[in-house]
């Protein structure tokens, strides 16, 4: 039988993502499978910080296992912006678009447009906790490529590919991707864990 895992999340497109990785091995469940739609705060100045207090928020409400990530856009130009506040750069209830938008005026005709994507997971596993990370450098490109992914995907293309991650198969965007190589550490701690 599969464990069960609660992916901190609402999220489609991360959940998507997750399960495709994890699947096989594990009964991935979100906040909507278990009816929990308040709202969760995200109040700390860490990735790290935001995915534990997220975990936590959940796993004090369930006691159930769970992982929650968080992740951020950090853009060398723009000493590190968006970072943590990747998912509301252009205000707390932004689309994608205006988060783009938002980044790609603030760069302008830059030509230093060097940044990393980081995901840090928390998990919470009979009691303890663990965290996780995983990084990917790019660019930032001029203007949005591709129509396949989320958040700032359409601008962001990973060193040595000529591809932004929303022009790729998603398959190649796992493989390489921050939230990809993150998850592929929880799984392998997870899977070492159940032997």
């Amino acid at each position: 039988m599969k464990q069960k895992l609660v992916f901190v999340t609402n999220n489609s497109h991360k959940l998507r993502e997750v399960k495709e990785i994890l699947d096989e091995k594990f009964d991935i469940v979100s906040l909507n499978d278990l009816g929990i739609d308040e709202e969760i705060p995200e109040t700390a100045d860490t990735l790290e910080g935001n995915a534990l207090q997220k975990a936590r928020f959940v796993h004090s409400r369930t006691q159930l296992n769970c992982f929650a990530d968080d992740t951020g856009l950090e853009v060398e130009a723009l000493e590190g912006a968006p970072g943590v506040y990747s998912a509301r750069y252009a205000g707390e209830n932004a689309s994608f678009d205006d988060n783009m938008n938002k980044l790609l005026d603030a760069l302008g005709e830059n030509s230093k447009r060097k940044a990393s994507f980081r995901t840090a997971i928390a998990l919470i596993l009979d009691d303890a906790e663990y965290l996780f990370e995983g990084s990917v450098e790019g660019i930032i490109l001029n203007e949005k490529h591709g129509i396949d992914g989320f958040g700032y995907d359409p601008v962001f293309q990973p060193i040595e590919h000529n591809q932004s991650f929303a022009e790729m198969e998603a398959s190649l965007k796992n493989s390489i991707s921050h939230r990809g190589r993150a998850v592929k550490k929880l799984a392998l701690f997870l899977l070492d864990k159940n032997e």
